[in-house]
């Protein structure tokens, strides 16, 4: 009887054990860093949406580390190396820069590349079917936008005959682009100048010109550092010299722009959340083959 009774009091306790265990492996929170260029409220939102449709809640099973840099380029080895410091168990980048800033900073914390030019030409990746390495995620290119929102511009300006290219030489992707660019310009019988925008000191300059040498129109055909950390000055140029301009990412008609076209970010950052997911869960950053964009946007102010 009383060995009966020894037996039930071990079962009991190696059950409450089990249970205990259970509970706090149930209850364990992952820490996901965020390296991005400057706050966005859709942004962070579609992201948040992507986790909670996941069944991730904040502050039960995540905890998500958000760091901006304000365009301070400065900052980019800072924060990243703060995101490795915190032990983030991923970190996702929102651009080329920033996703080098924590490849530099960390070779074994997964990388989740929530949206990249061509990861393949700057090195983050092996392919796009086999990443290698502890960097994945989502590939913004698609040089055939370009040749589309010329197209759209014409629409918006029938009698469209001069386009002033904007673009930057420096930037990965610039060169393809501007091919798509000249082969629609063929079709529409549009003639292009090509401005290229180096620095922020460049932009007011680049605009006069456009407005000297006749243009009926400007297109931005890469969204590089400049453009991105300019964008209300931009805007505020195309106003001053009167010409209407296409832009490639609606935050530019967000800050006073007058159109654009091009992939959706949001939608990017949205399934940067499925990335996250299936890394927690086990799968490595190097088996998980980086996917193309599938949405595109048409926004007008």
């Amino acid at each position: 009887m009383t060995t009966t009774i020894i037996r039930s009091a071990l079962c009991v306790i190696l059950l409450a054990l089990c249970a205990s265990a259970e509970a706090q492996q149930s209850t364990q929170i992952s820490r996901i860093g965020y390296l991005g260029g400057s706050f966005l409220v859709g942004r962070a939102d579609a992201f948040r949406q992507g986790l909670r449709e996941l069944g991730y809640i904040e502050g039960k099973n995540i905890v998500i580390e958000f760091r901006y840099t304000e365009g301070k380029t400065d900052r980019y080895s800072e924060l990243a190396a703060e995101l490795v410091r915190l032990k983030s168990n991923v970190i996702v980048t929102g651009g080329s820069t920033l996703t080098r800033a924590v490849k530099e900073a960390t070779s074994t914390i997964p990388i989740v590349m929530a949206n990249d030019s061509d990861p393949v030409r700057n090195g983050f990746i092996a392919s796009l079917a086999r990443p290698g390495g502890n960097v994945t995620g989502l590939s913004t290119l698609a040089p055939e936008i370009s040749g589309k929102q010329l197209e759209i511009l014409k629409e918006i300006v029938p009698k469209l005959s001069r386009v002033a290219v904007l673009g930057t030489s420096t930037q990965l992707g610039n060169a393809q682009r501007l091919k798509e660019v000249e082969l629609a310009a063929a079709a529409f019988g549009v003639k292009l100048r090509y401005l290229d925008v180096l620095s922020s000191k460049d932009l007011a300059t680049t605009f006069r010109d456009a407005r000297n040498g006749r243009a009926d129109a400007i297109l931005m055909i890469v969204p590089g550092r400049v453009a991105a950390s300019q964008r209300k000055q931009i805007a505020d140029l195309a106003a001053k010299t009167r010409l209407p301009v296409a832009y490639p990412e609606g935050e530019d008609v967000e800050a006073g722009g007058l159109m654009s076209y091009g992939v959706s970010i949001t939608d990017l950052d949205r399934r940067a959340a499925i990335y996250v997911d299936k890394i927690l869960k086990g799968a490595k950053a190097a088996d998980l083959p980086v996917e193309q964009p599938t949405k595109f946007e048409f926004i007008v102010n």
